[in-house]
């Protein structure tokens, strides 16, 4: 028995192109229900730009008011600590992450703006 065959059998190859009709229906349906701007990830990184600040913010609230203040070297409890570690950083991380989504965003309105002016 050989162990490579020298062509394909047929059931593979009419199973494979009943596939491959059913997967180009599939792309055909999705891409006439696909509205005029794609997804492109902006709503994900605003959302998760936001997210990430407000959690940078809360980590950073808690750490003043709840865990014990800042003082000249530093919080004053291991909780202190770790909640000023997550605020610091978060918050560089958020902000970009929102910065890049509103950017995207601004980008896409410029877009929708100019095809809208072709039309």
């Amino acid at each position: 028995m050989p162990l490579v065959m020298e062509s394909e059998p047929e059931h593979t190859r009419d199973h494979l192109s009943e596939h491959a009709s059913v997967r180009e229906s599939l792309v055909a349906e999705r891409a006439d229900s696909r509205p005029d701007t794609p997804d492109d990830g902006t709503r994900q990184l605003l959302v998760s730009g936001s997210w990430t600040l407000a959690v940078g913010l809360l980590a950073a609230l808690l750490t003043e008011t709840v865990f014990g203040g800042i003082g000249r070297q530093g919080p004053h409890t291991n909780s202190g600590w770790l909640a000023l570690l997550v605020a610091l950083m978060s918050l560089p991380f958020g902000f970009l992450l929102f910065l890049l989504g509103a950017a995207k965003w601004l980008r896409n309105q410029s877009l929708r703006r100019a095809r809208n002016r072709q039309r």
